[in-house]
């Protein structure tokens, strides 16, 4: 299957079944990386529907988002600031640099990480700044989940993986070694959310108070929270 149908495939998952809870998620995403966001003109690679561009919009005088789907990418609002792209990754040449570039679940989904991220690396303005985020292996309900007998190892997917489309899951050790080959250093490294309990179990029985205080213990358990962040540079 080529990877405009591929992608065409698991788009649905964002209208059908994406939770309020998931947004929720996002928004704890924005608020982590918010602090380290560089410069004016901004990138976000993978927008989906536009939950994290809605943000984004109000963080740089420019942003670009670049999206395989046009379907999803027709249901980002436009607005004054934004320049929504339709392409791949892979296809995609900027005119010009970009001081942050956002790839915030996008390295789960893409067949070769390691040549994107040296793609990308390329797009950066002096001194600008890549900001990752990934699927954690370690996360207490994956850890659970191979106690249960429903995974065999932390690393394997589910059925929500498959569902979103996602070709792995990483580990802090295996995201090192990707950025160490694509020629990146890390400035920061952390957890967002400690989850243990699946989203659909979260946002059927928590109250909101639980879950800030379980976004707020992501950054107290980096290693078994539910997702990583990094803040990357060229070396």
């Amino acid at each position: 299957m080529s990877e405009d149908r591929r992608l065409q495939a698991i788009s649905g998952w964002y209208q059908q079944e994406q939770l309020d809870f998931d947004r929720q998620l996002i928004s704890f995403r924005h608020q982590t990386l918010r602090p380290y966001f560089k410069g004016r003109a901004g990138l976000e690679l993978g927008p989906a529907d536009g939950v994290m561009t809605n943000f984004l919009v109000a963080d740089f005088d420019h942003l670009t988002v670049v999206e395989g789907v046009a379907e999803l990418l027709s249901q980002i609002p436009d607005q004054p600031n934004l320049t929504k792209v339709h392409s791949l990754f892979e296809n995609f040449n900027p005119s010009s640099r970009f001081d942050t570039i956002l790839m915030d679940h996008v390295l789960e989904h893409v067949h070769s990480p390691v040549s994107l991220l040296t793609r990308v690396r390329r797009w950066l303005s002096p001194g600008g700044q890549i900001l990752i985020g990934v699927p954690n292996a370690d996360s207490i309900h994956r850890l659970a989940a191979v106690k249960m007998g429903l995974l065999k190892n932390a690393t394997d997917l589910n059925q929500r993986d498959y569902s979103l489309g996602h070709r792995r899951v990483y580990t802090h050790q295996t995201l090192q070694q990707e950025l160490d080959d694509a020629g990146l250093d890390v400035i920061e490294m952390g957890g967002i959310f400690l989850k243990p309990l699946s989203n659909q179990q979260i946002e059927d029985y928590w109250t909101e108070e639980m879950i800030k205080g379980f976004y707020a213990l992501g950054r107290d358990f980096p290693q078994n929270a539910a997702e990583i962040f990094v803040v990357a540079a060229p070396r």
